[in-house]
């Protein structure tokens, strides 16, 4: 396999290494270069609209600080833990977790990544078309057809063309979009910081422990949890002599900065009135929007849809290499372009021609984040476990070390995700009811049932997480161990 150096990548303006093993020429990176991609993703004045949704769980907002915080930061730490992996192998997220689950085993969570990344990416770009759409309207230049069928026609074209170019044209344009969106988001709040009444905001009453967790687990899912199965593919052109607590820590200040900050704000402007409360859940962009001057309403409109497309681009980009890994024989820009257009596609029939889709994609999106969290516990306690480097050629070769199918791994993802599954319940039951199979063990472990004070908790994610992890470090030590002697 060819290998692509940065000085002619920059000569060709696109990145045409695939999955193949980084050249340790071209690994040049530093730990806090993984500041300015994970920040521009995360910068969103759309992360302002989880302060409502942390709300409407019926906690105060002390509780709501408290879990923003806690969640955004552990749920990006594990993001960082994954990215170590990168470095160890210099390979992309799903090729490095081969180790785990052998080189053909891993198409199962390959699969499952590929779809996440697709359907997450998917619902940025519809939520930057309906953000052009909703200032537009509220400028009086209309938001109409029109304006949404050129909005679809900007937006995908931002995310195709950046992902196609690959890992180094990103980075640059992630550094150039964290000053323009930190700096209108920074605006924002200034700009509408008198409209915080901490009377009110002290008077939201607090709600129970399993409020709280299930703020919580929505908060990781939302944020960190949202991302790990990609972490790895921006860690690959570190150096090898990278410090693996640099990476964690630089991975999850970048991406746990702005969130924070926004989702504090978010807290205090969503807790002072209840009828922001109700309009960002219901119409995040253009609930915000209402609170501007009219003079800075393009700047933010172009920030918001800036900070969508960022987060789009780094999914897209990721999941290319997913679909390389599960053995489509196409370059990396054409399995971009491949995924750029599905996006597109999905982009134009939600905004155009499904009326009831949005609640049960987010269904199905939230259904897959169970076996997701179970794969990141397998994945983290298989890094843990190793004390050598991976081995670069086994994780291409069903004979290797690694083999071809890891069967206690395989074992431990499906039956964490059935224990997971039945310890959450589908969000959208009228939009989805196809969903509506899930929380079948809230009854029987006497957490109330469906309708139980558990049920919104969500408790599968974490469980699925933790039973992942424990098990594989348990189970899979010996195994390990044989491997790398």
């Amino acid at each position: 396999m060819s290998e692509q150096t940065l000085d002619e990548t920059r000569r060709l303006g696109v990145e045409t290494t695939g999955i193949e093993i980084i050249d340790e020429a071209s690994r040049t990176a530093r730990p806090a270069d993984l500041f300015w991609p994970w920040f521009a993703a995360n910068v969103s004045v759309f992360g302002l609209s989880y302060a409502a949704f942390i709300l409407y769980f019926g906690i105060s907002f002390a509780q709501g600080l408290l879990v923003a915080v806690v969640g955004i930061i552990a749920s990006f730490a594990l993001c960082g833990l994954v990215a170590i992996g990168g470095k160890r192998g210099s390979a992309p997220t799903m090729v490095l977790s081969r180790a785990a689950f052998g080189v053909t085993g891993q198409k199962l969570p390959g699969v499952i990544s590929w779809l996440v990344s697709i359907g997450w990416e998917t619902f940025l770009a519809i939520m930057a078309v309906l953000a052009t759409s909703t200032v537009f309207t509220r400028l009086g230049w209309g938001g109409g057809t029109a304006t949404k069928v050129v909005a679809a026609i900007v937006v995908a074209a931002l995310i195709v063309s950046a992902s196609v170019a690959g890992y180094h044209v990103i980075m640059r344009m992630q550094s150039w979009l964290t000053w323009i969106t930190g700096a209108v988001s920074i605006l924002y709040i200034a700009l509408t910081v008198d409209e915080v009444d901490w009377d009110a905001v002290s008077a939201v009453p607090g709600g129970s422990t399993q409020q709280v967790v299930g703020a919580l687990v929505m908060v990781m899912t939302g944020f960190g949890l949202g991302w790990i199965n990609i972490a790895a593919d921006w860690s690959r052109y570190q150096r090898r002599t990278a410090s693996g607590p640099a990476i964690v820590a630089w991975n999850t200040f970048g991406g746990a900065l702005a969130p924070v900050l926004l989702v504090g704000f978010g807290l205090a402007l969503a807790g002072s009135s209840t009828e922001v409360l109700d309009g960002v859940a219901a119409d995040p962009i253009g609930t915000l929007a209402t609170l501007l001057p009219t003079w800075f309403l393009v700047p933010f409109l172009l920030a918001a849809i800036l900070a969508l497309v960022s987060g789009a681009v780094l999914g897209i980009y990721s999941s290319g290499l997913t679909l390389l890994s599960l053995g489509v024989r196409v370059s990396r820009p054409r399995a971009a372009l491949i995924d750029g257009l599905l996006l597109t596609a999905g982009t134009i029939y939600v905004v155009f021609v499904a009326e009831s889709f949005l609640n049960p994609f987010q269904s199905f999106l939230i259904t897959l984040g169970v076996p997701l969290a179970a794969w990141a516990g397998i994945f983290i306690a298989d890094l843990a476990l190793r004390r050598q480097d991976y081995d670069e050629a086994a994780l291409f070769d069903p004979t290797g070390r690694y083999g071809a199918f890891d069967r206690v791994s395989i074992a431990t993802m499906l039956g964490a995700s059935v224990v997971g599954w039945g310890l959450v319940i589908n969000s959208f039951a009228d939009d989805a009811s196809w969903n509506n199979w899930q929380g079948y063990l809230l009854g029987p472990l006497g957490l109330g049932g469906k309708e139980g004070e558990w049920a919104l908790a969500n408790l599968g994610v974490l469980v699925a997480l933790a039973l992942g992890f424990g098990v594989t470090l348990l189970a899979r030590r010996g195994t390990v161990a044989r491997q790398e002697r």
